[in-house]
């Protein structure tokens, strides 16, 4: 009868360790991925946990692939470790020279991108400058024509859950009159005993 193995040996661990540092590795280059999308695209905290998100769900499905191929199915501990430290062993040596060199690459384009754009930006403030004041008269005249058709703001504070006291004048003799409102700063003409 022959009986299929139910255990690696030293040597077969040893190869699945190495092949999981170097995993790491690449997990470490898909990272780079969204690390070059960060640096060409401004991102808000939302779009990076989304990204974060996906980032670690591609490493799941890598470590479930890689056991599943490599391992018969078998998850270990020292696969993820493996990982880790290629991951790592990766970021610190040439995922920072491609991050560095993607950088400077970028800013190269954008100073470039810059310089070719550098006229127009300085058509459209010429335009600007002398068109601008036309458009701002116009743009008063407008607002003249809108404030004598009497459908702006109240001119008069109005309060809006006291009917019966708007009907009185805003006059201070008209406040005293009131019995609910109080003065503060302000001598009443009350007598005095």
């Amino acid at each position: 009868m022959n009986i299929p193995e139910t255990f690696f040996s030293v040597r077969e661990q040893l190869l699945l360790f190495g092949l999981s540092c170097l995993g790491g590795a690449v997990i470490g280059v898909y990272y780079d991925v969204f690390r070059t999308l960060r640096t060409v695209l401004p991102h808000n905290f939302l779009l990076v946990a989304f990204e974060d998100v996906l980032f670690l769900m591609g490493w799941a499905v890598f470590t479930t692939a890689f056991s599943s191929a490599a391992a018969r199915g078998e998850l270990r501990f020292y696969y993820l470790i493996g990982n880790l430290l290629g991951f790592i062993v990766y970021l610190l040596t040439v995922g920072s020279a491609v991050i560095r060199t993607i950088r400077k690459l970028c800013s190269l384009l954008r100073g470039v991108f810059n310089i070719i754009i550098r006229p127009f930006k300085s058509l459209y403030v010429l335009i600007c400058k002398k068109y601008g004041g036309k458009f701002v008269g116009s743009s008063k005249f407008l607002v003249k024509a809108f404030k004598k058709s009497g459908k702006g703001l109240q001119k008069h504070k109005v309060l809006l859950y006291n009917k019966k006291a708007n009907n009185y004048r805003r006059s201070e003799t008209a406040m005293i009159q009131r019995k609910n409102v109080k003065h503060f700063g302000k001598k009443s003409k009350t007598k005095e005993n």
